[in-house]
Order: C-alpha cells, then sequence, then structure tokens
C-alpha cells in the first residue's frame, strides 16, 4: 500500500454537476467525501462551478482530478449532452490549476464504479446468488434518460472499461404486442432503437402503444406522472406499460449479454435504483433467460443492481485512480 492522496471527483450531466473530493491509495478509491451539487443552469460554465465547489468546501481544491461528462470527452473542445457548457482540457492546467486529470463518458465512469465498489453495493437481481466475476466480461445496462451500454473487461487482478453506443441497436420485438409498439414507435421515429423503448421517455410511447391498440383514450401527463402512477399500480394501462417495459429491459440487457459475452450483467442507470423493488414481480429474469439453445447459459449468468447513490461521482475517482499511480 502507498500513501492516500486525495483528488477532485466531478460528474457534469446535463442539468446538474457534481464535486466530492475523493481518497485513492493503490490505483483505487478508497473515500468519497461530502456531494457538493450545482446547477449547471446557475453557472456560467465548468471553471465557475469548480470555483464555487472550492468556496463551498472552503480550502484549495487538489491539482488532480477525475472528471465523468455526459458526452464525448474527446477533442480540446467538448459540447455536453442537454448541456450550454462548452469544456475546454486544454485550459484545466492554468484555469482550475490541474496537474493531471483524467477525462471519462459519464456511462464510462459507472464502469469504473462497477470495477472498483465493493460487492456491498450490489443487490441480486436473478440468476446464481454469487459476486460478480473476477474474470471475464461484465456487461452494464442503464436505462435513464437514454439507455447506457457499457463493457467492464477484468482480467489478471485489472480490468478494461469498454464504452458502448449498445443503446442505438435495433428493437426487435418479440411478440404481437411488440410487433404493434414498433410500427407505433417506427411511424413516429423511422428506425428505432432499444433505447426507444427501454429507457425513461420509453414509457410514455409504450403506454401510448397499448392506449391506440385498444381504442383508449388517455389523460394528458408528464413522463415524471406515469412512471409514479406505474409504479405505484394505480393505473391499469400504466402497469401494463411498466410489464412491457421490464420484459423488453430483459430481453435487451440478455441481448447485451450474448453479444459481448458476459459472465455477469449490472443494471445502472438514472431509472435502475428506482426500479429495485419492481424487478421481482417482473418478466425480466423471464426474457433475459429466453434466449432458445442458450437458455441455460442466461440462466447461469449472475444480474446485479448497483444501489451505490453516486456511481458516476465515484467512476470519476476510480478512473483517475486506475490510471495513475
Amino acid at each position: 500500500m502507498g500513501d492516500m492522496s486525495e483528488i477532485v471527483a466531478a460528474d457534469i450531466g446535463g442539468t446538474h454537476a457534481r464535486f466530492a473530493i475523493a481518497g485513492i491509495d493503490d490505483r483505487r478509491v478508497v473515500s468519497l467525501g461530502e456531494t457538493f451539487t450545482f446547477s449547471t443552469a446557475d453557472h456560467a460554465d465548468f471553471e465557475a462551478a469548480w470555483e464555487a465547489f472550492g468556496q463551498a468546501l472552503g480550502r484549495a481544491l487538489p491539482d488532480r482530478a477525475g472528471i465523468a461528462v455526459a458526452g464525448a470527452p474527446e477533442g480540446d473542445r467538448l459540447k455536453l449532452t442537454n448541456n450550454p457548457w462548452v469544456i475546454h482540457p486544454g485550459r484545466f492546467g492554468e484555469r482550475l490549476g490541474l496537474a493531471s486529470y483524467r477525462l471519462v463518458n459519464d456511462f464510462g465512469a459507472v464502469g469504473h464504479a462497477v470495477a472498483q465498489l465493493d460487492e456491498t453495493w450490489f443487490r441480486h437481481l436473478c440468476g446464481p446468488e454469487r459476486p460478480l466475476p473476477a474474470e471475464g466480461v461484465i456487461s452494464i445496462v442503464g436505462p435513464g434518460t437514454g439507455l447506457g451500454v457499457g463493457q467492464l473487461v477484468r482480467r489478471g487482478g485489472g480490468y478494461l472499461v469498454v464504452e458502448t453506443e449498445g443503446g442505438h441497436s435495433d428493437f426487435a420485438p418479440l411478440d404481437s404486442v411488440e410487433d404493434g409498439l414498433l410500427a407505433h414507435l417506427r411511424r413516429r421515429y423511422g428506425r428505432v432503437s432499444v433505447e426507444r423503448i427501454a429507457s425513461g421517455p420509453g414509457l410514455p410511447s409504450i403506454h401510448e402503444a397499448l392506449a391506440a391498440r385498444d381504442g383508449e383514450t388517455i389523460p394528458e401527463q408528464s413522463e415524471r406522472e406515469l412512471w409514479r402512477a406505474a409504479m405505484a399500480g394505480e393505473d391499469r394501462l400504466a402497469s401494463a406499460a411498466l410489464e412491457r417495459f421490464f420484459l423488453s429491459l430483459g430481453a435487451i440487457a440478455g441481448d447485451i449479454a450474448l453479444t459481448q459475452g458476459a459472465a455477469g450483467v449490472v443494471i445502472a442507470g438514472g431509472l435502475g435504483l428506482r426500479l429495485a423493488d419492481h424487478f421481482a414481480g417482473s418478466g425480466f429474469r423471464e426474457r433475459f433467460v429466453a434466449k432458445g439453445r442458450f437458455a441455460g447459459r442466461m440462466k447461469a449468468i449472475p444480474v446485479k443492481l448497483i444501489t451505490y447513490p453516486e456511481p458516476g461521482l465515484f467512476g470519476a475517482a476510480a478512473a483517475f485512480a486506475e490510471r495513475y499511480r
């Protein structure tokens, strides 16, 4: 073991920027301090939020940082998803006083969190009740505003996180209800990706398609209101849409596991934790394993839900720790 050192961990999303001080030692995160959250609308740019964090903390900030961003962390001018800020990594030295940093995509950060978090932060969903494998591939599937898909490869005590765009693969219907759902969405979007169904905005789409099939009119309601009604079981059609959401998420997660050669699967994303208590009673597992001749293989894969409250922030720190000794 070396000496613990401090870095800044930052997770920059569409509406919020989160900061904390992380302790790292021997290429791992050993502590994560209190989280400070700032609205991106209230701060002119990343540098302004960084300064606000330093002021809130009342101390000089470390000169090393792990930073997760909503978007591709490439080039010298980063445009973020749903966020007006433009980030210029080339100015981090002069503007933020950083000697070294690591930038990762927000879902890549979740991959680093999965790699380094203690197994107590993973809730068992289905498959054999054993920890995630110490060797091999772990698929990470994160329904939220979109569908994040990543891959964690563990080998010889080390690991590699692979960021993917698996959420944009084509949606494959598995029964006549989903044939109708695909037709409904194709009229609107042309091409229909799995993200159109297995995400926050996916539930209203499923709900509309079911209503159209049944010739029902549905009240005007926000996505948030629909999710609340569906999870509370207050509305028959909303509950039916939620069940369809779980069936599709199970099928999609199973496809991703097959495609990536996974020995374990982790469900993450903004929706994952909110839906924690609904997996057991849903058709998620049934669809996850329903892969014909490969059903036996699918049943042998442990599927977990990450329960850590700030995986992006932890993962930003973990990404830095993994690269810099």
